[in-house]
């Protein structure tokens, strides 16, 4: 039988309890769980591909610098070298054209890699429809639900996709005409950069895109519109169902890559769990 956790102390100099005492006390105690959305990061961990006349990212691969062995008897370490958006991975504004002069991944704010994030559920209709696209009336019919989307904050898109990650032909879903994967229609993508109070935008896919977006106008626009806003992307993200569709929080940690369009990150969500000491 656990201990229950101890009250949280008060901030110096008041007898107000501390903000982030009772975090850690919620943590201890079970109140708020810590959900891992990051997909682990190995050689077989899915890659976007382009048409062959394009430059390709990089397969993610460990080179061993020792192993308690003559090149280092006490210790383990590795190079690794991989492609900026390999696996769950962060979209800076710079990793498109439209946001060229804008902020690399080193320059994001700190206070916005912790935001709260809206879940918005699609994964019946993607079960049907593997090209299914979110319409700004979906996300209206979200709100008129649950509320207004968090200023500051993530719109996650839950697809059920992340099942697939298990290997690259499933989860880039390719045929003679090309990846079929869910994402944003055109007119959603450019609502959600310049009119909704978001940040960036979540998805479980292999980028922020649908997979038919090469043929929309514009071609790939959450890339398109999102980095041109000054907006993030995160992309392959797992266990969205372990969000609520409100009042989680998002914590979203790329590697500060100095001039680096993106970068693998550990994205974490914070949720309350009703019942649980807080």
């Amino acid at each position: 039988m656990s201990e229950p956790a101890a009250a949280p102390a008060a901030a110096p100099g008041s007898s107000t309890p501390s903000v982030l005492a009772a975090l850690v006390a919620g943590l201890r105690g079970g109140g708020i769980e810590v959900v891992d959305l990051t997909a682990p990061l190995s050689s077989t961990t899915p890659v976007l591909q382009l048409p062959p006349q394009f430059g390709q990212t990089q397969v993610f691969e460990l080179e061993e610098i020792s192993r308690y062995d003559d090149r280092g008897p006490a210790w383990y370490w590795n190079n690794f070298r991989t492609g900026e958006h390999t696996g769950t991975h962060f979209d800076a504004p710079n990793h498109w054209v439209t946001g060229r002069e804008l902020a690399d991944v080193a320059s994001v704010p700190a206070h916005q890699l912790v935001a709260p994030a809206a879940v918005l559920d699609f994964t019946d209709e993607v079960a049907k429809d593997p090209d299914f696209l979110v319409e700004v009336e979906h996300v209206h019919a979200w709100q008129n639900r649950y509320g207004a989307l968090p200023d500051g904050g993530w719109l996650l898109v839950r697809t059920g996709w992340s099942s697939r990650s298990h290997g690259q032909e499933a989860f880039l879903n390719a045929d003679e005409n090309g990846p079929h994967t869910p994402g944003l229609s055109a007119a959603c993508a450019r609502w959600v950069a310049e009119e909704s109070p978001v940040i960036g935008l979540g998805v479980e896919t292999v980028g922020t895109d649908a997979g038919g977006a090469h043929g929309f106008e514009p071609p790939y626009p959450c890339h398109s519109y999102l980095m041109g806003s000054g907006k993030y992307g995160l992309t392959q993200l797992q266990n969205l169902a372990g969000l609520p569709p409100t009042g989680a929080v998002v914590i979203a940690g790329p590697l500060p890559i100095v001039s680096g369009s993106g970068a693998p990150a550990r994205v974490l969500a914070l949720v309350e769990r009703a019942g649980q000491p807080s």
